[in-house]
Parts: C-alpha cells; structure tokens; sequence
C-alpha cells in the first residue's frame, strides 16, 4: 500500500470553515428561540395585560383597598 492511495486532511482554512457552519446553526437556532419566545410567551402576556386593563377601573380598585385598610394616609 503506498502513501498516494490515501488523501491528505485538509488542515489550511478548516478553523473558517467550521466555524462558518456552527455560526450559521447558532444564528439560527438563537432566531428560532427568539421566535418562539415571542409568540409564545410576549404575545400572550401582552394579550392578558390588554384584556386585564380593558376592563379595569382604578377608582373602584382604590376604593376596595383603601375600605380594606391597605392604605394609611387615606381613610
């Protein structure tokens, strides 16, 4: 068996190369997480403080704490 049967590795631009592919998978894996954050988590929280204030009266949220005596200064 002689030494040209087999082929040399490549050992001139392997660092680049690998780091160009496992660059290109964290960007997108990083993009994939983001993706899935926001419309799974920031979306429907967003939607619940809507709904939530939609709705909401503050004066008679006061009146309910301060007849609780949460308050001090208002009695």
């Amino acid at each position: 068996m002689s030494s040209s049967a087999l082929t040399k590795p490549q050992m001139r631009g392997l660092l680049a190369k690998r780091l160009r592919f496992h660059l290109m998978g964290a960007i997108l894996a990083s993009l994939g997480v983001a993706a899935a954050y926001k419309f799974g988590v920031a979306e429907k929280r967003k939607k619940a403080y809507a709904d939530f204030y939609r709705n909401y009266d503050s004066r008679k949220d006061f009146e309910a704490m301060r007849k609780a005596g949460i308050f001090q200064s208002a009695k």
